[in-house]
């Protein structure tokens, strides 16, 4: 996948162009099953026009800028959401930096600029109720009158409804989801296990010390965690080589019963190397309990013997 981080980088292009495209437009936070739908039909309508498909996203999520006290935390950093687009057979991505500046250009000139001159669009594939520019300015009729004069078609879709529920998927629905610890659910919106990446850092090696390695990976704030709890899941090295784990996110009550912030730990079953320094990707895959704070050591050193039996069922289902 082509990516094209500075717009003034764009080949020239115009509808009649060999370079003309598909486009959709969005966040894309997580690359969802609905995002992915969306991006079938672009493949599909790239491939009767003979041209190549294209997403427009931006390198922070754009309510970051335009309401930050609300923005909502991320499903997936800007390195993970390419890697995803690229797996969807995305031909190329068009990252707009978004900034105070790009927060108050009209809708109109954003077409004019990305969606026409950057990218001769033949056509434009987005959410029915998709809206973008100052103040929410543009939106699928805006697209359509532009299209007739410029030459791109404008196609406004609905949302991939969820097999189970009917309801639509949606980076909002995937978020609650995992608010609620409901990792498995969310896996299935998301067509995959919840990953987040981070850093091993040093700890206080509690773990260790009560016979449990523990990886203490420190995950960027904007970075949606699930609810606080134990589960079970799986970690990635920078290798490729991937460990059954059992996670504990949570605040360790039963040592800092005033602690405020959560920390994430994986122990990695039947491993036992130092991961200091190391990039980490952890997925989760089934919440096995809530958190709980222990009358004493001897009592939580029972609880994590059985909590990796439970990761080593987990996982084998």
């Amino acid at each position: 996948m082509r990516v094209v981080t500075d717009l003034a980088a764009c080949r020239p292009a115009h509808a009649g162009s060999s370079h003309a495209t598909v486009v959709t437009i969005g966040a894309y936070d997580g690359v969802h099953v609905g995002h992915r739908a969306i991006l079938t039909r672009v493949r599909a309508m790239a491939d009767e026009l003979g041209c190549a498909t294209a997403v427009v996203t931006f390198d922070r999520h754009p309510a970051t800028v335009v309401r930050p006290d609300s923005a909502p935390m991320l499903l997936t950093d800007l390195d993970q959401k390419l890697e995803l687009l690229a797996g969807a057979g995305v031909d190329e991505c068009v990252v707009v930096h978004f900034d105070e500046a790009r927060s108050r250009q009209s809708a109109e000139d954003f077409v004019k600029e990305v969606i026409v001159d950057c990218l001769g669009a033949r056509a434009v594939v987005v959410g029915h109720d998709f809206h973008f520019g100052h103040g929410r300015g543009g939106n699928v009729p805006l697209l359509q009158r532009m299209g007739a004069e410029m030459g791109f078609d404008v196609l406004g879709v609905s949302l991939a409804a969820d097999g189970a529920t009917s309801e639509a998927v949606s980076s909002t629905r995937v978020r609650a989801l995992l608010s609620a610890g409901e990792v498995g659910d969310a896996a299935r919106l998301l067509g995959r296990p919840h990953e987040v990446r981070g850093t091993v850092v040093r700890g206080d090696a509690r773990g260790h010390e009560l016979g449990y390695r523990t990886a203490n990976v420190a995950v960027p704030d904007e970075i949606l965690l699930p609810a606080d709890g134990i589960y079970a899941g799986w970690y990635e090295r920078p290798s490729g080589e991937v460990h059954p784990t059992a996670i504990s996110l949570g605040r360790r009550p039963t040592f800092y019963p005033e602690a405020t912030v959560s920390v994430l730990e994986a122990h990695l079953l039947d491993f036992d190397d130092r991961l200091y320094g190391e990039a980490a990707k952890v997925r989760f895959a089934e919440r096995l309990r809530g958190e709980e704070r222990f009358g004493s050591e001897r009592e939580l050193i029972d609880q994590m013997a059985r909590d990796v039996e439970s990761v080593r069922e987990a996982l084998a289902r």
